[in-house]
């Protein structure tokens, strides 16, 4: 049977370095900012910063840019939202890596300042840049042209540094010496926005960021941030202790999915021909094409039930509710909106044929009423 090629990835070269993949994510829940990179010749790709409940968009995006992930790296234990390395681990069987000083369970990559992080061609650069916790890492990647702060340096701002021994002395040290003394044109990109802002550079936060641009001096930095009496982050009781463990949950989960379900980067529930083709009796085949099509020379999937896409919202009581739904069309277009609209309506155990008919017939699994050419 034949497989989909990967896609061809056509896309930015940073200066000087071998063509890189480069991809921005966001979890608007928490205001987090993920990051995947990948060396296109070789397709190892790495994560910074995930995020557990994001696990499925990010491991979709990976599989579907036919990538492989080398490591899922975080630049601190995070206050405010669990990591998504555990799961990705499991799912990939990449590296977890975190600093060393963060003493965290389940890593399999600890980090210090000086190491590298490898991807195919390219390399990050570890730097430690501790204030905000003690266990913070700045990623640069290899040529310098970009960096991932986490929280150390922000867009026009910085991490707080009233708790997991923090301290605005050290942060100072660690932005103005690890941070703000690359190259001005390098790219900064944070680990959390609220406002919208999702890059800087170096030169634009030498100049505005209010807490330590322009003229400001340590002992000014120091007396904005012993100041600030903020909040703790609303989900630090469980974000702690989560990350601690490198985000494996303490329990693994009892509810199983019905089908090894895949999500594609738009968050579709899919099922591969191959599953379907063997689990056939055990469930309902949804084909909403036309009438037309479904009798026509293209064929179809045996004992598949046909309700066209433009009577599904009205006819959804003719659909069997005995077994799970397998929706079908000819790519997998207007059966992704039906698993959409299905899903909407309350239906549970419902999911998109990937690739459609088209990919069940180029993978060599039999249809009905096929007109030989």
């Amino acid at each position: 049977m034949s497989v989909a090629p990967a896609p061809s990835l056509s896309l930015a070269a940073a200066a000087g370095g071998a063509p890189l993949l480069f991809r921005q994510l966001f979890d608007a829940e928490t205001g987090t900012f993920t990051y995947l990179l990948a060396d296109v010749a070789s397709r190892q790709a790495l994560l910074i910063d995930s995020v557990f409940e994001q696990h499925d968009r990010d491991l979709s995006l990976i599989r579907e840019l036919g990538l492989n992930l080398a490591a899922s790296i975080d630049t601190h234990a995070h206050a405010d939202h669990v990591t998504g390395s555990w799961l990705m681990h499991e799912a990939t069987g990449c590296a977890i890596g975190l600093a060393a000083a963060a003493g965290a369970e389940n890593v399999t990559r600890p980090l210090s300042h000086g190491d590298r992080v490898a991807f195919g061609g390219r390399h990050v650069e570890v730097r430690a840049t501790p204030g905000h916790t003690n266990g913070c890492l700045t990623f640069v990647l290899d040529d310098h042209s970009m960096a991932f702060t986490g929280d150390a340096l922000l867009v026009r701002g910085c991490g707080r540094c009233d708790f997991q021994q923090g301290n605005a002395h050290t942060l100072w040290t660690s932005i103005t010496e690890q941070i703000l003394s690359l190259p001005d044109s390098c790219l900064l990109y944070p680990g959390h926005d609220y406002t919208g802002r999702s890059i800087t550079s170096v030169t634009e936060e030498k100049a505005f960021n209010a807490r330590l641009g322009g003229n400001a001096t340590e002992r000014d930095f120091v007396g904005h941030m012993e100041n600030m009496r903020l909040p703790h982050p609303r989900k630090i009781a469980e974000a702690l202790p989560g990350n601690m463990r490198s985000g494996k949950p303490r329990e693994a989960s009892a509810a199983a999915d019905w089908a090894p379900m895949a999500r594609s980067f738009a968050g579709l529930p899919e099922l591969s021909p191959a599953w379907v083709a063997a689990h056939r009796s055990d469930v309902t085949v949804l084909d909403v094409r036309s009438a037309e099509e479904f009798n026509g020379p293209e064929g179809r999937v045996s004992g598949s039930v046909l309700i066209p896409l433009p009577e599904l919202e009205s006819r959804t009581s003719d659909i069997p509710s005995d077994r799970p739904l397998v929706v079908v069309c000819h790519s997998g277009s207007r059966s992704a909106l039906a698993t959409q609209q299905l899903l909407k309506a309350g239906r549970q155990q419902v999911a998109n044929l990937r690739g459609g008919l088209s990919r069940w017939a180029a993978e060599g699994y039999p249809l009905e009423g096929v007109v030989q050419a």
